[in-house]
């Protein structure tokens, strides 16, 4: 297992990968089937996703596993099979990075809301470490929890990861620019709160995902710089916002728009930089080569 603070503590920035999501709906996932269940079922299509990343130049790619927390996974009656989904997650990933690149095995949000008390804190803390170990038997060098917007579910699963993986251990929240023009979550929290609490918790590694284009994403990146000057910055901007056109969400910046706003990205301080919704293999191929030049 590579340390992601090692790789960036000389100033390299690194690519990351793209939309997963995205490409499994072009491969024939259906509205309403579980995407971790790929893994077993349709293991060679995830794998070429991984691979696709690899090929375009991300040094840094994901697993298929966003949604791979048993209570997630209870949806779709798959709960008891939490660990069999992520360990297959990360070893395909794993498998398409070899030994150098980096995977990341990513963690999203379970959908419960704690202050509701919909679950407990000790039970909800509990399925995120079977995740996280499950994601480290299979391979992964750190573990990514992403699209975050509450604190406290965040904070719980940096903490999970790191005490039951002792890996490093990245968070990004999402957030959307209000009609003030200031960035909150849908709960509400500003990336200067979000930064506070994450480090806190034990995040080595702090940043945004989805909700925003790599335009947006550069203030997003400048709030954080304005109170943390030194943790690394990882940015996965959506491929612009959303459209829908004939019933369909589309997302439309080219990956050579994308491109144009990578360097400014870098100077306001993002040390990983990948796409999330809408972003393709041609999106990180295109970041790449800003990058790498």
């Amino acid at each position: 297992m590579k340390s992601l603070l090692e790789a960036l503590k000389n100033g390299k920035v690194l690519v990351s990968d793209g939309a997963w999501g995205t490409l499994l709906h072009k491969r024939g996932l259906q509205i309403g089937e579980c995407p971790e269940l790929w893994n077993i079922t349709h293991r060679s299509d995830v794998s070429a996703i991984a691979k696709s990343y690899i090929d375009a130049g991300a040094d840094v790619i994901l697993t298929n596993s966003f949604g791979g927390s048993p209570e997630k996974l209870r949806h779709y009656g798959l709960q008891d099979r939490c660990t069999e989904l992520n360990e297959a997650a990360a070893d395909i990933s794993r498998s398409a990075a070899g030994h150098d690149y980096f995977v990341l095995g990513s963690m999203g949000p379970t959908g419960v809301i704690l202050m509701m008390e919909e679950v407990s804190e000790e039970a909800l803390y509990s399925e995120f470490c079977i995740q996280a170990e499950a994601l480290k038997r299979g391979g992964v060098d750190a573990i990514c929890i992403e699209t975050m917007s509450a604190i406290d579910e965040a904070c719980l699963a940096i903490r999970a990861a790191r005490e039951s993986t002792g890996l490093e251990v990245v968070c990004t929240f999402t957030f959307e620019k209000t009609v003030s023009g200031e960035y909150r979550t849908m709960m509400g929290v500003s990336p200067a709160e979000m930064v506070q609490a994450v480090k806190e918790a034990g995040a080595s590694v702090i940043g945004s995902n989805c909700g925003n284009g790599l335009e947006q994403m550069i203030d997003v990146v400048r709030e954080i710089r304005k109170i943390d000057r030194t943790t690394p910055v990882l940015i996965h901007a959506n491929a612009g916002k959303p459209v829908l056109r004939d019933g369909k969400t589309c997302f439309l910046e080219t990956p050579e728009l994308m491109a144009s706003k990578v360097k400014d990205l870098i100077k306001s301080g993002a040390n990983i930089i990948g796409g999330c919704c809408g972003t393709t293999p041609e999106h990180i191929r295109a970041l790449a080569k800003v990058v790498k030049r």
